[in-house]
């Protein structure tokens, strides 16, 4: 079952009760001139069990120890938000597998072949789904990126992820003057921060049910970053947030601003539509797919990650 995104930007009141995340409005609550029918009325109730991932974006927001904790031990990623609406924060369960000490081992035993192997699959992919973008962007069949995406050797020592990068975001944005990737750069940067910002959380929380450690990475090794390996897996999903972003750039155009209207957009990044082996499902459902083969493959049972290809 795909688990919902719950989003809020406006005052809030979160609290428990009867297994459900309780949601009061403090305006409604505190306007006398409304009858308490109505009140009550506006109040909102969801299952824990039905919530994946829960954004807050108001300083007037209230969530209770209990609400807290009731929602990590249902395994659901909570996502806080700075002055300027952008993700600046995220909660994890400390425990999320019931083997979970087994499973570290295995991933802390990951030997460096295996881990370089498996950073060339994550490239690859990358790099294939990147020309898949460029493809459906721009109607033209990219080959360049095509025989990086084939050239890509274990640990990927030629650096080519940075090279198909590069070609990527000038082919993608040239009609954009000077359009680079850069988190503090122009539109769409400011859609492409936030639409990651919650890949990444969907990504961590996929890790932590599986029983792995987002902390470390097969690539990534960033002694302030506590989300190595979530960064290192989120990799192939990233053209799934670019392509969407492009459109909302093609609609909206090239100064767009990241409105409540193009947030709402930006939070069904859950539930884009994901192949891996031939299956489509909800993205939110192909990343334990894809942390689930991981930790198969640190444990020897697989020789290769369950990717989406586009």
């Amino acid at each position: 079952m795909i688990k919902k995104t719950l989003y809020f930007g406006n005052p809030a009141y979160l609290s428990l009760q009867n297994k459900q995340l309780v949601i009061k409005l403090p305006e409604v609550e505190r306007n006398a001139s409304l009858p308490e029918c109505f009140k009550s009325q506006s109040v909102i109730t969801r299952p824990l069990e039905d919530i994946g991932l829960v954004i807050l974006d108001h300083k007037q927001i209230t969530i209770t120890s209990g609400a807290l904790e009731a929602l990590l031990e249902n395994n659901c990623s909570v996502i806080t938000c700075d002055n300027k609406s952008m993700p600046v924060g995220l909660l994890l369960p400390l425990y999320g597998n019931t083997v979970q000490n087994e499973r570290f081992r295995e991933q802390l035993t990951a030997t460096l072949p295996l881990k370089k192997q498996l950073w060339q699959q994550t490239i690859k992919v990358k790099i294939q789904n990147q020309a898949h973008v460029l493809q459906y962007c721009s109607g033209e069949d990219n080959k360049c990126m095509r025989i990086w995406a084939e050239e890509v050797k274990s640990g990927d020592p030629d650096n080519l992820e940075a090279r198909a990068a590069a070609y990527y975001w000038k082919t993608l944005y040239a009609h954009i003057p000077g359009f680079t990737r850069d988190r503090d750069g122009i539109p769409p940067n400011n859609l492409l921060n936030y639409g990651y910002a919650i890949l990444r959380a969907i990504i961590a929380r996929a890790l932590v049910s599986s029983g792995l450690l987002p902390t470390l990475g097969i690539h990534h090794h960033n002694r302030y970053n506590a989300y190595c390996l979530a960064d290192d897996i989120m990799e192939p999903y990233r053209p799934y947030v670019d392509k969407l972003v492009f459109q909302l750039v093609k609609t909206y155009g090239e100064n767009i601003e990241l409105t409540k209207d193009i947030k709402s957009v930006l939070l069904t990044i859950p539930t884009l539509d994901v192949v891996i082996g031939r299956k489509r499902s909800p993205l939110m459902i192909a990343a334990t797919q894809t942390t689930a083969s991981l930790y198969k493959c640190f444990s020897g049972e697989l020789r290769k990650i369950a990717y989406p290809e586009m």
